[in-house]
């Protein structure tokens, strides 16, 4: 069985069972206009199967990073894609990701972003930041826009089924990227256990990497 394959199945287990334990949010926001420009703009990508929105990791994830920079205005987007059980949406989401930071960063030359993603969202932040995968391709965010790229945290990302990580994939943006990846995970540490996947937003990763992010602005 392929990479590709194996992970649809894993993907596709995986997140039937996420929809009765956890449910599925929608929450989603626009993109921020020149009259609503945020201090700091977290991108996020949902995982296979959730319904369109910021997702199970990406809403508490948002959430925790306001309560994480208070005096500063938090803003949020959903990237705009299909995050199919095929994998094969993750190109496609890249490009609207990386649309979506180039639109806020020339409307609003004060705004820095946190880019994240889980499971194949972690694939949709990789491919955005340059990162080649077996899963696609799409548009990359231009390298000059890098230094306002504050931190990059992941959840559950395939990456590691290659033997990578963005620490060891990108010289630009490992030192600012922040990877959870459960034991057992099937989607990232080739383990057999569908529960990993399905825990981060209640196993205190996702406070974890808010916190971490909201080091990375402050610094």
């Amino acid at each position: 069985m392929s990479l590709s394959a194996s992970l649809r199945r894993l993907t596709a287990a995986a997140f039937a069972g996420a929809v009765g334990a956890a449910g599925l949010a929608t929450l989603s926001t626009a993109p921020a206009s020149a009259a609503s420009c945020s201090d700091v703009d977290v991108v996020f990508a949902r995982g296979s199967g959730e319904l369109p929105g910021l997702g199970i990791v990406g809403t508490p994830f948002v959430s925790a990073l306001k309560g994480d920079l208070p005096g500063k205005s938090v803003s949020s987007y959903a990237v705009n894609y299909a995050a199919d059980y095929a994998q094969t949406s993750a190109g496609p989401g890249a490009t609207d990701m990386s649309n979506h930071v180039k639109s806020v960063a020339a409307s609003c030359p004060g705004t820095s972003f946190v880019l994240g993603g889980y499971s194949q969202g972690a694939s949709v932040t990789d491919i955005a930041i340059g990162i080649k995968t077996l899963l696609g391709t799409g548009g990359t965010i231009p390298t000059d826009l890098a230094p306002r790229v504050k931190a990059v945290v992941v959840y559950g990302n395939p990456l590691r089924l290659y033997g990578q990580t963005i620490n060891t994939a990108s010289s630009l943006y490992g030192p600012k990227a922040k990877e959870f990846c459960n034991t057992g995970d099937p989607v990232c540490a080739n383990g057999a256990d569908i529960a990993a996947h399905l825990t981060y937003a209640t196993n205190g990763t996702v406070p974890q990497g808010a916190q971490f992010a909201a080091a990375r602005i402050n610094s």
